[in-house]
């Protein structure tokens, strides 16, 4: 066994195309919604489709499809994507909705010169999803999978 075993079993394949592949559509759907072109999209947590819900989904599927839907790994793996999913819909979410009232509060004092320029920091507010990113992510991350179980068993 060696770490190159995780780079050539479908599971292991499923995961990191469901991260890849889970940031790299970010752009063009950025692109096709408002017209330009947002690189920081390949390594930042938020927008259309959830990376972290795509990356759970085709692994806890991949998992299902090579060690069966009945293993006790096979219901692991769909606790922790379920956690993973509520968190980047709930928790994430609304942490970025306290970033865009805090970036708000930043820039109404500094319009009432309470606070130095300096002294603002903002926020990031998108860190989280809407329901609708996270179910794309969970629907792209099987289709992941189930492409990935496809290509190994017609090759």
């Amino acid at each position: 066994m060696s770490v190159l075993d995780f780079f050539t079993n479908p599971v292991g394949i499923s995961t990191m195309l469901g991260w890849i592949l889970g940031q790299l559509i970010k752009m063009p759907v950025e692109y096709l919604r408002h017209k330009r072109w947002d690189w920081t999209l390949l390594l930042s947590a938020g927008g259309m489709p959830s990376s972290h819900s795509s990356l759970m989904t085709a692994t806890t599927t991949s998992i299902g499809l090579n060690v069966g839907w009945g293993s006790p790994i096979f219901a692991l793996a769909v606790a922790v994507t379920s956690i993973i999913v509520y968190d980047a819909t709930g928790v994430r979410r609304q942490a970025g909705f306290h970033a865009e009232r805090i970036n708000q509060i930043a820039r109404e004092l500094l319009k009432l010169k309470k606070l130095e320029e300096n002294d603002a920091s903002y926020l990031r507010e998108v860190i989280g999803h809407t329901p609708g990113e996270a179910a794309a992510g969970v629907l792209f991350g099987a289709l992941i999978a189930l492409a990935m179980q496809w290509v190994m068993v017609w090759s």
